[in-house]
């Protein structure tokens, strides 16, 4: 009965969300966005799980905007072309890949992420619909943290143990991939509590995005997840680059640190240990022969081998092991076998899936994005006292979130998770916005006004 009822609330606010769509077609947008999040076909138990909602939701989405969207100041840009490329890449790649089974179950779901990715755009023609996606992600991954968060608040975390909306341990509910989506996040949810018009600033939203970037943070202590504590300091470093007090700031972080360090698990500070003595680390030994391998792979594979080509890897390493402690220390090396074992990092994953040709695109895509970000932060930055705006903001967020996912992106495979993508989009459909913006304003200062009929 549970499971019956859980089925009927996911579907009826899916179906809700969608006749709402009939009269603005965007909010399919929006509704796309949170199956491909969410994965509500997981959550639920019955009937739900043997729907196809996110292609049904995809069809929808881009059939909504087709027939029924205005498609005025609509426009393609360079980086949209480069997904499109990567999108034919991964196509022919997958045709000769390797492991055909696998590829082609890996390809179900990335060719959805990278085609979504270049039609998002299209339909973020104004500020508030950048708002609203913006808003959605927040609030999608949002749940999950605050799922999250209050179990391991109340003593449920663990490394792949910790229990989030779903059982299973992969996709977005995965450890490190959640702890990076929860990191990356934060800064755009301060940015819709400074800036937003859906819900404008207001005290209540200011203390309701602090409890959800509290429980953001406390994803990497759920998980145990080392890269969301790596992403957890890359982002605290960036966020000295636009604070005012920086020292204060500084000190405050460091003092909340130190407080915070004797009420962390046991498990949780013995794994990031791992992160200063990674040779003693079985994982992290695996991830660099890993790597070696992958290197070798694409000397004769230039084009790599499709997804999941990792499958092909065996190799055998020396992996040091300290026995004792203390004085008595002494490390030893013993011969590890392994095979068939993961990239575990976005880059060796373009580069033996796609080749040197798909890693390229990859980093051109997202090289881009971070100094388009950078150079309009540097145009709308605050000048001779005045207020930092709604512009510089989201350029500022939006290159914050970017450069989290990039580092995450160093340790684990997610060069083509959906929430990265949805970044990339925000920060196209921003760009073009604000040249449309400008060239609105060009022509109303140019254009010379026309005479009343009546004075002619």
């Amino acid at each position: 009965m549970g499971a019956a009822v859980v089925d009927l609330v996911l579907l009826a606010f899916i179906g809700l969300i969608a006749a709402m769509g009939l009269k603005r077609p965007f909010i399919w947008i929006l509704l796309y966005i949170y199956v491909d999040l969410v994965i509500p076909q997981k959550v639920g138990w019955g009937i739900i799980q043997a729907l196809p909602l996110s292609l049904m939701m995809f069809v929808l989405a881009f059939g909504g905007w087709l027939v029924l969207d205005s498609k005025k100041g609509s426009r393609f840009t360079f980086r949209q072309g480069l997904i499109l490329a990567l999108l034919g890449l991964c196509a022919f790649t997958t045709f000769r890949a390797e492991f055909q089974d696998s590829a082609w179950e890996k390809w179900d779901w990335v060719w959805k992420s990278l085609l979504f990715a270049a039609f998002l755009p299209l339909t973020m023609r104004t500020r508030l619909r950048i708002e609203a996606v913006a808003l959605f992600m927040v609030l999608c991954i949002g749940a999950i943290c605050i799922s999250g968060g209050m179990k391991t608040v109340f003593g449920g975390g663990g490394y792949g143990t910790l229990k989030l909306l779903v059982i299973e341990n992969s996709g977005i509910y995965e450890s490190s991939i959640i702890s990076i989506a929860a990191i990356a996040i934060i800064p755009i949810a301060v940015w819709l509590a400074r800036f937003g018009t859906v819900f404008r600033p207001h005290w209540t939203v200011t203390m309701f995005v602090a409890a959800l970037s509290f429980a953001c943070l406390l994803m990497p202590v759920g998980t145990n997840a080392r890269t969301g504590l790596v992403c957890a300091a890359v982002l605290a470093v960036m966020m000295l680059r636009t604070v005012r007090n920086r020292f204060v700031y500084a000190g405050l972080a460091g003092a909340v640190l130190v407080m915070a360090v004797p009420f962390l698990p046991q498990s949780f500070t013995e794994r990031m240990g791992t992160i200063f003595d990674h040779q003693e680390d079985e994982s992290a030994s695996t991830r660099i022969a890993v790597w070696s391998w992958t290197l070798d792979y694409v000397k004769d594979h230039p084009l790599g081998g499709g997804f999941d080509a990792y499958r092909a890897n065996s190799f055998t390493y020396q992996m040091p092991q300290v026995i004792g402690s203390g004085n008595s220390r002494s490390v030893t090396y013993i011969e590890v076998t392994d095979e068939g074992r993961a990239y575990h990092s976005s880059y060796f994953e373009m580069l033996g899936e796609q080749g040197w040709l798909g890693l390229g695109l990859w980093l051109l895509l997202h090289a881009i994005g971070l100094l388009q970000m950078e150079l309009v932060r540097r145009r709308f930055r605050p000048k001779n006292g005045e207020k930092l705006g709604w512009q510089g903001g989201l350029a500022e967020a939006l290159q914050q979130a970017h450069v989290v996912f990039m580092i995450g992106a160093l340790f684990v495979g997610i060069a083509f998770q959906p929430f990265g993508f949805l970044i990339v989009g925000m920060e196209i459909a921003f760009g073009t916005y604000l040249k449309r913006q400008e060239g609105t304003g060009r022509k109303a200062r140019f254009t010379p006004r026309a005479e009343p009929l009546a004075q002619a």
